[in-house]
């Protein structure tokens, strides 16, 4: 297993949690991102920096991930490729996006997206919370321990 990380918009608090958690394993960590950004000098953790443009990061990270690999990535439609791919796919808000569900999180975020272009305001994502943090980690610490 390789954790993939959709940086750009990756929480700080989301990023010392993979940091912890691949130092403590020893699993490799990767993060892609778009603009430049401080990493762990460790070997299993690596930082990928892409040009700027659209889906840029997302396209890498398809191309490198791999069956059993893990992907952090807020993004659903990155995240429905990789599913497609055999990988697994985690929210930093500790959602597993998993064949079964990927289908239904794209056709809400394509209607969410209607509405916001008819002018309807539908609010923004709430903060990242402390539970939110808390599973994210519970996740994690569940998944790595199946990889092994």
């Amino acid at each position: 297993m390789h954790i993939w990380v959709d940086a750009d918009a990756c929480p700080v608090a989301i990023k010392e949690i993979l940091f912890r958690a691949a130092q403590r394993t020893g699993i490799g960590l990767t993060l892609v991102a778009n603009h430049a950004m401080q990493v762990p000098k460790a070997p299993n953790i690596r930082f990928v920096q892409v040009e700027r443009g659209f889906d840029v990061a997302d396209n890498l990270i398809v191309g490198r991930a791999e069956a059993g690999d893990l992907v952090v990535t807020a993004d659903i439609p990155l995240a429905a490729e990789v599913v497609e791919k055999g990988a697994c796919g985690l929210s930093p808000r500790g959602e597993r996006y998993t064949a079964d569900n990927i289908r239904a999180r794209l056709n809400m975020r394509d209607f969410m997206a209607t509405l916001r272009d008819s002018g309807v305001e539908t609010g923004g994502a709430a903060p990242l919370s402390q539970a939110d943090r808390q599973l994210f980690a519970n996740r994690l610490d569940q998944m790595l321990a199946r990889a092994r």
